[in-house]
């Protein structure tokens, strides 16, 4: 069974294109920036052995269940569902991925221009002589004062619009091939000269020797959330980027490969950051502020530490710039496909729409905090809202949908390439998708929400 397809439609051209960019929507500042500090709250080694359960058993068969509802269709999020389930409700799943793409980019965009500040930061030797107080009272100086964030954000909007503009071939898959095995090298680089640090050894401990007392309900749902934030799930990116594969690609490998990319760069980031973290007597546990603040000031006490400090930042800013990429092209692929634009006026509508709502999230932290709720700026509320509800409820949904509602014929036949390939794990999926899947979503939402902290605290 399979659906009429569009053949006139543009999409990917090879496997490693295929790879590179979905690996590339996956890779971002969830992976360099996060994945370190969240680990370093929740133990280290304990907390990366559950991330890792829970990338094979969870992540990777959601992410699965994203790209067959997107290859089987060969369309955008809301258009896939239409075809799938004509004159019923689940086209509102795509608009709610679609939402959660526009509302991330967003506030995503704020934090990407950031990097490029620390790019610069860096290329000047902005951070030779600075403690760690200096640093993190500069950092809190410029992440509020809106006009040098603004610009920086806005830059980052258009390289991320002048690749998408290029298209799927010409364009996410030329640039992405280019970005990731650069991502790759830096990130080598960067770990080798970690691990040669005197001390680097007791980071490599805590990264990689689990401390089993250390795990608890918290740091369970932790490596959960972390999984699901990491891959991209729930946005309506991997719907996207599934709707652009080829027929005769192999989508389990697919999945199971971007799973195992995003992992290694993860796992890298750590072995990038925690031995430095140790050689120069920081606690792991620094926060979100690890990568600006901490990581700076490493860099200024280590030999080589300009280079090292100016390649880390190239890294960052790469890892957010495949993101974005992926991003926009959700809301892109909506506007072209739903409201028949073509992609270059779907391209600046969709980039100058999100560059507006983009320019309140900065301007938020500083000179227009009134936009906000209570203690939450405009820019907390966006990643709230999107983070804890909205991609956790679309995630449910698409497991929900792909496991009870999608035609099973059409199902298999997507995952053996029309019986093409033997697909022997089809009902170990089928198992995952239905039952296993949906509690463990539930279980990211409700601890978004902080439910469980109201019965009992963090370790449930």
């Amino acid at each position: 069974m399979a659906l009429q397809t569009n053949n006139q439609r543009d999409s990917f051209t090879s496997k490693a294109g295929v790879i590179a960019a979905a690996a590339g929507s996956a890779i971002g500042l969830g992976n360099i920036w996060r994945f370190p500090y969240v680990a370093g709250e929740n133990g280290g080694g304990a907390f990366l052995l559950i991330y890792i359960g829970f990338i094979v058993l969870i992540g990777a068969p959601v992410m699965l269940s994203e790209f067959l509802i997107g290859r089987s269709t060969q369309s955008n999020p809301v258009g896939a569902f239409k075809r799938l389930a004509p004159r019923s409700y689940w086209h509102l799943t795509g608009f709610l991925g679609i939402s959660a793409a526009f509302f991330i980019l967003a506030f995503y965009t704020t934090v990407s221009g950031w990097t490029l500040e620390y790019l610069f930061l860096a290329f000047s030797d902005g951070f030779a002589g600075k403690d760690a107080a200096t640093l993190n009272t500069n950092f809190e100086l410029f992440r509020t004062s809106g006009l040098r964030p603004l610009l920086w954000q806005n830059i980052f909007m258009v390289f991320t619009a002048f690749i998408v503009f290029k298209g799927i071939k010409n364009g996410i898959e030329k640039y992405t091939k280019i970005l990731m095995p650069l991502l790759l090298l830096i990130i080598i680089i960067l770990s080798v000269r970690s691990v040669t640090l005197p001390g680097a050894s007791e980071g490599l401990l805590f990264l990689f020797k689990p401390d089993f007392s250390k795990i608890t309900g918290k740091v369970v749902l932790e490596a959960l959330g972390q999984s699901f934030f990491s891959l991209s799930i729930g946005m309506g990116t991997l719907i996207t980027y599934g709707s652009y594969i080829g027929k005769k690609e192999n989508l389990g490998h697919t999945a199971l490969s971007v799973s195992a990319a995003d992992t290694a760069i993860a796992i890298l980031a750590g072995v990038a950051i925690f031995p430095a973290v140790f050689a120069f007597g920081i606690a792991p546990e620094s926060g979100a502020g690890l990568v600006f603040i901490t990581l700076p000031l490493i860099f200024d006490q280590m030999a080589g530490g300009y280079f090292f400090a100016l390649i880390f930042f190239v890294l960052l800013s790469i890892a957010a710039l495949t993101s974005t990429i992926s991003v926009l092209e959700v809301v892109v692929a909506y506007l072209s496909e739903e409201l028949k634009l073509g992609r270059k006026k779907a391209t600046i509508l969709a980039a100058s729409s999100v560059a507006l709502l983009g320019v309140a999230c900065t301007m938020s932290q500083g000179p227009w905090s009134v936009l906000g709720i209570g203690d939450r700026d405009l820019f907390d509320l966006l990643e709230l809202v999107s983070a804890n509800v909205m991609l956790p409820v679309g995630g449910l949904l698409i497991v929900l949908f792909v496991g009870w509602f999608m035609p099973k014929p059409l199902l298999f036949a997507e995952l053996s390439n029309e019986g093409k390939l033997r697909a022997r794990f089809k009902y170990t999926y089928l198992f995952i998708i239905r039952f296993i899947a949906p509690v463990a979503i539930a279980f990211v939402f409700l601890h978004g929400l902080g439910f469980f902290s109201l019965f009992g605290g963090g370790d449930l």
